[in-house]
């Protein structure tokens, strides 16, 4: 099950970037599941990790081999169907080995590559497997490959995520092409599952990190499907420089701006598309709570309703269970809430006010609000100006399947 249109968009080349993406049979025999992105030299990277305390052995590498390549590394190797991740020091060997065969096949030091793993946590990494796919990666290297890696970096995704966005900026044209996987262990706290974005702008590293950690921060951090964060949380930015620009340093350069724009739209496109196709997801859920005193207890009552698994079986029945709302917005931890100052709406249907049921909300008109498949939650607090959006999805019973089925 997923949420509205499963057509991938067009996904621009970015100049100074290839893909490759072939078969390693790393959980299924035949299934396309390692990706290889080669940058062009002096590309600059930036990135942002899990923060979950069993991190994977591939994101320990990762940030190691970012550190000691000075942010510029040349190749990115992305394994589906085992996470390498529970599997102490001989998983760290295993990660490492993978950069050490890309290394020899492109003439680059190990610090070049980064590696990515995702899937069953626990169990060893088949290294054999990908070093004996890697010279098919190698020669499937394409500006053109960003729809075949966005379906290689898939697991229980139902179907690839991909924005893209061209703009212009001080009479030169620029490109923000991204890709993501993820569909449940989501609740990213950092940034989402998977996710590789490319401009071909020219931008310094401090800036390039920090517009990284913005446009995290309203997207990827900004969803949830199950409140679990994995062990596995990688969002990466290469900037390659290729469209010939001076590099982008100062906040007051138009380009800054512009850019912003581009990554921020291209974030969010993808943080949506990863909770449209959440496991077993009927519904797509935009929580909005306004009037906050400051934005962090926005996010709390947003998060305390998006995490609910009685709200998110209520959406799944699309049953207007407003007390389910009512209990998660108590319970958020806001400091001295006026309950009776509380507005509580289902899209645009006023249901509760005044600490109760609206005097004008009826069942039916709550049914009716429940009845499509995208559904805006919206908390009015009347605290002050803040306001915070998450999306999140509902608890169906493919969830369960999903999930109880996920290693056999």
């Amino acid at each position: 099950m997923a949420v509205g249109s499963d057509t991938l968009p067009e996904l621009h080349p970015v100049a100074g970037l290839r893909l490759g993406t072939t078969s390693a049979g790393v959980k299924t025999p035949g299934r396309r599941d390692l990706v290889l992105i080669e940058a062009a030299p002096g590309t600059r990277c930036a990135a942002v990790f899990t923060r979950n305390a069993f991190c994977a052995a591939p994101v320990t590498v990762a940030r190691e081999h970012l550190a000691t390549s000075g942010g510029a590394p040349r190749y990115l190797l992305v394994n589906t169907g085992n996470a390498n991740a529970g599997t102490g020091s001989t998983g760290m060997r295993d990660a490492r080995a993978c950069t050490e065969a890309v290394a020899a096949l492109a003439g680059v030091s190990a610090h070049d590559v980064l590696p990515f793993s995702t899937g069953v946590i626990g169990e060893p990494l088949p290294v054999g497997r990908i070093t004996a796919a890697l010279p098919a990666a190698f020669d499937a290297l394409s500006e053109a490959g960003w729809a075949e890696a966005a379906q290689g970096i898939l697991t229980t995704d139902t179907r690839p995520k991909g924005h893209s966005v061209r703009f212009s900026a001080g009479g030169r044209d620029y490109v923000v092409t991204g890709i993501a996987k993820g569909a449940g262990m989501i609740r990213p706290d950092m940034a989402t599952m998977l996710a590789y974005l490319a401009t071909d702008a020219a931008v310094a590293p401090a800036m390039l990190q920090s517009l990284l950690a913005a446009a995290v921060d309203l997207s990827f951090n900004r969803i949830t499907v199950d409140g679990d964060t994995s062990t596995n949380d990688a969002c990466v930015l290469l900037a390659t420089g290729a469209a010939g620009n001076a590099p982008l340093e100062q906040e007051a350069d138009p380009l800054c701006a512009a850019l912003r724009g581009a990554l921020e739209e291209v974030c969010v496109a993808l943080a949506q598309g990863l909770v449209r196709d959440g496991e077993g997801a009927s519904k797509f859920v935009t929580v909005e709570v306004a009037g906050g005193a400051n934005e962090q207890e926005c996010l709390d009552v947003a998060f305390t309703i998006a995490h609910s698994p009685l709200v998110k079986t209520a959406l799944f029945a699309s049953d207007p269970n407003w007390g389910r709302l009512l209990a998660a917005i108590g319970r958020a931890g806001v400091p001295d809430l006026d309950v009776e100052a509380v507005g509580l709406f289902l899209n645009d249907v006023l249901i509760a006010e005044n600490g109760c049921r609206a005097a004008s909300y009826t069942e039916e008109a709550g049914v009716a609000a429940m009845a499509p498949e995208d559904i805006v939650i919206r908390v009015e607090l009347h605290r002050g100006a803040a306001t915070a959006t998450v999306y999140t999805t509902d608890f169906s019973y493919d969830y369960v399947r999903i999930n109880a089925e996920y290693r056999t």
